[in-house]
């Protein structure tokens, strides 16, 4: 295992903590649809399973109530403006394939799931490591730029989707780390910006124009993670 590598665990996983298979998270933020809206949410993440992203997002003091997920190998999306009057409602493979490198990127949140003798690590220096995970025959290469400490900066990779609503296809994704907290021996980002077109600037911590302008969507602060 290389230095970087093995700094990003020691730092992420305290020493005889438990292995988890998953976690449950609380959040809220802010989500980017034709203005910036707050949003409330948990989310469950298995390694190397699925995932189930649950929220409400409010948008002119009405509340949007929805999910995103990935179970069984499907990805699905399904959002009701007051739990009644559908608003988007979307299934398929290009969307499993979306959910599948969504989830492989938030292991970041799952710390334990990147120790699968399934992932292969690479690093091309003390501060840059790159994870391999297949899922679903979607291969998904997750760099991480790390700090001195072994902490996440910035996590991106290849992911599908179609940011200028045209063809699907495979753009720069990634997220930004602004802050960190330890729960239950895991040291995880707890303040992110995420979004498309993440480029040199964003990877080294600096968000680009592109992402700024066009890219990002979505800005959280991690309220509580549970770890099973």
């Amino acid at each position: 295992m290389s230095t970087a590598v093995k700094r990003y665990f020691e730092h992420a996983i305290t020493a005889e903590t438990k292995l988890a298979t998953a976690v449950r998270l609380k959040m809220h933020g802010e989500i980017k649809l034709k203005g910036w809206y707050n949003f409330q949410a948990e989310q469950v993440i298995c390694a190397h399973q699925g995932m189930v992203w649950q929220a409400t997002v409010w948008m002119n003091g009405l509340p949007i109530f929805g999910w995103d997920r990935l179970i069984a190998g499907n990805g699905a999306m399904q959002w009701k403006l007051l739990g009644l009057l559908p608003v988007v409602k979307s299934k398929g493979p290009d969307v499993t394939r979306s959910a599948v490198g969504r989830m492989q990127g938030e292991y970041v949140w799952l710390p334990s799931a990147l120790l699968s003798s399934s992932v292969r690590w690479q690093a091309s220096d003390d501060t840059h490591a790159c994870a391999e995970l297949t899922l679903l025959e979607e291969t998904t290469r997750l760099n991480l730029t790390l700090s001195s400490s072994g902490g996440v900066q910035a996590a991106y990779f290849q992911r599908w989707g179609d940011p200028e609503e045209s063809t699907p296809h495979y753009e720069n994704f990634g997220v930004l780390v602004e802050e960190e907290k330890a729960f239950g021996g895991y040291t995880i980002p707890t303040r992110i910006r995420a979004g498309w077109y993440f480029d040199n600037a964003a990877q080294a911590g600096k968000p680009g124009p592109r992402f700024v302008e066009k890219g990002e969507f979505f800005r959280a602060t991690i309220d509580r993670a549970i770890y099973r």
